[in-house]
């Protein structure tokens, strides 16, 4: 088990490495392009329905997205878990 010096540093540090993982959320989030242009999102179609591949930074951006969101949510759970 844990002291209770371990733990308070624990749950004084996880606000803020949420904060920071939010951000870098946020950030990879806006990065990305969308698929859809302004024809998309009228309703029309750029792409005609053809399949797109996410490549090099579009790929890593997603997959960062996918990290942090995951990291945000278990130390979510775990601050509310630890209170």
């Amino acid at each position: 088990m844990l002291s209770s010096f371990d733990m308070s540093t624990i749950l004084r540090i996880l606000p803020y490495l949420q904060i920071i993982i939010s951000i870098v959320l946020v950030i990879s989030i806006l990065l990305q392009q969308s698929g859809a242009g302004v024809g998309g999102a009228l309703g029309g179609s750029d792409s005609l329905g053809a399949y797109h591949t996410k490549r090099g930074l579009e790929k890593t951006l997603f997959y960062v997205a996918i990290v942090c969101s995951i990291l945000f949510a278990l130390i979510a759970l775990l601050s509310v878990l630890l209170k």
